[in-house]
């Protein structure tokens, strides 16, 4: 695809703020320094002229007025269009798919998209580490950010005190190994080496939050610097959220990047893209250990940039959880023993999790490998929600072969969402069978809840609770649960339903 209207993207940078800054920026300085670096790094004068529009991720860990606004005024430009994303992982991708079809159709001549936290920052005040002297948001704007979230789960869901992701995601953990066939230990070992290579890469990363390489044993074994913090989680198998980092890319069209004059060293393309969700309730879903929505945004990405997955050099799968980057390895078809990375940022753990914006990262480290080696092709994944939305990206050094404006999958969606399940039982009496289950830890290493999700005789979904006595959930964690089959009954006091475990 030849055209003037061509997207291309000309300019990317990253940047994480030290742990001990004495005087930190806030997350919308932060990120207005990421795009400065970006402008630099494309030598072209006149670019602050032709931003027409501002693409960003919405900022979690500081309230703005008018974040697109503020950022405009600190970098001297003047966009005609703003649009900022609602808190999701998959935003950094999605944006930049909107961006390349937006220049394609005429909508936009240079886009900026840019994301960023200070989480790490905000952590520090909070424990009276530092004062921070940042803009004080107006009332009004609390309300507007809280329209920016959206709510993953169910009112039913949410009843099941699944209040964090990692309880979430152990759900999905527990049913993905099942699936698979190993045992607890299995898995585990499973997990620690897949994680040891991230940590490997993240370790080579300077913009990476922890550099420290950790062992397969040191990753899975739970200490005291590794709490337990749900079944089969340790600290180091989930996002770290507490960090200060941005980034910034700049898209334009074939035409204008050639008369600004930038060199075509730096021009990157968006050879494919596409963007599709799972049925959105995990409780209405068929099954949770897989993703329709991947497997067919990675075969529409890779019909659009006109490659087989065998031509892709690297990936970056979403890695919130270590479920979801499996999940995604078998969506897309790559085998379990490839020898090809599937983070080059070293993943949310150890690269770090600036919520909404991670996957901005892994795109401007993408950019970066292609400038250096014009023939490496890169995929990216970005997950949002609790494997709910998706969002794939193909970088490269040349166009698609499939135009933007023809890419519709419309009819695939609704394939998707054709499957749902009926909503769940809410008063739930008699036998229910374990898909899923989740073993809530408190920060001294003790369980204090368990959640179970299962079916009942019916082969209607129900959730329920587990014994809260410590002892007991002790024992059930030696335990493969899934499979097995208990007593549930609906307690009226709590409005809940409670499994049934005979000693």
């Amino acid at each position: 695809m030849h055209q003037k209207n061509t997207p291309v993207i000309i300019g990317a940078a990253q940047i994480t703020q030290q742990k001990d800054e004495r005087i930190p920026l806030d997350p919308l300085n932060l990120v207005a320094k990421a795009c400065k670096n970006a402008l630099i790094i494309s030598e072209a004068d006149s670019l602050k002229e032709i931003i027409d529009t501002i693409y960003m991720s919405t900022i979690s860990s500081w309230i703005y007025e008018d974040a697109p606004g503020k950022l405009s005024q600190l970098l001297g430009i003047k966009p005609v269009q703003y649009y900022t994303a609602p808190i999701s992982g998959n935003t950094p991708q999605l944006l930049v798919n909107k961006a390349a079809k937006a220049i394609s159709l005429g909508e936009s001549k240079a886009i900026l998209i840019a994301g960023g936290e200070a989480s790490y920052s905000k952590y520090r005040a909070n424990k009276d580490k530092i004062i921070l002297d940042w803009p004080k948001p107006p009332p009004e704007a609390t309300n507007k950010a809280r329209k920016a979230i959206i709510f993953y789960l169910s009112k039913f869901e949410n009843s099941y005190k699944l209040t964090n992701p990692p309880y979430i995601y152990a759900l999905i953990e527990t049913a993905l190994r099942a699936a698979s066939g190993r045992s607890l230990k299995e898995h585990s070992v499973h997990i620690g080496k897949r994680y040891e290579c991230f940590s490997s890469i993240a370790s080579q990363n300077p913009y990476a939050w922890i550099q420290n390489k950790f062992s397969a044993e040191e990753i899975i074994t739970p200490s005291s610097d590794n709490r337990i913090v749900c079944h089969p989680y340790t600290k180091r198998m989930v996002a770290n959220l507490y960090v200060d980092q941005a980034a910034a890319i700049i898209m334009t069209n074939e035409n204008t990047a050639q008369n600004l004059g930038i060199d075509r060293k730096f021009w990157v393309y968006l050879m494919g893209g596409a963007d599709l969700h799972n049925i959105f309730y995990m409780t209405q879903r068929p099954q949770l250990y897989d993703s329709p929505a991947i497997r067919k945004a990675s075969q529409l990405a890779l019909k659009q940039a006109d490659l087989k997955l065998e031509d892709i050099d690297a990936f970056d799968l979403y890695s919130c959880f270590p479920c979801m980057v499996e999940i995604a390895r078998q969506e897309i078809g790559i085998p379990d023993d490839d020898q090809r990375d599937l983070t080059i940022t070293g993943g949310l753990s150890f690269f770090g999790g600036p919520f909404s914006s991670y996957s901005m990262h892994p795109i401007v480290s993408a950019i970066e490998l292609i400038q250096r080696n014009p023939k490496m092709k890169i995929m990216i994944l970005a997950n949002g929600g609790y494997n709910t939305s998706e969002s794939i990206g193909i970088y490269g050094n040349r166009p698609p072969a499939i135009g933007w404006k023809e890419n519709e999958y419309d009819d695939i969606q609704q394939k998707i969402n054709a499957k749902i399940l009926p909503e769940p039982i809410e008063k739930a009496n008699g036998d229910l069978t374990i898909e899923a289950y989740s073993i809530i830890y408190n920060r001294k290493g003790f369980p204090e809840v368990g959640v179970v999700m299962g079916k009942l005789e019916s082969g209607e979904r129900t959730f329920a609770l587990l014994p809260s006595d410590s002892k007991t959930l002790l024992e059930l964690e030696k335990e493969e649960l899934v499979g097995k089959t208990f007593l549930v009954k609906y307690n009226n006091e709590t409005k809940q339903n409670n499994l049934i475990i005979e000693s």
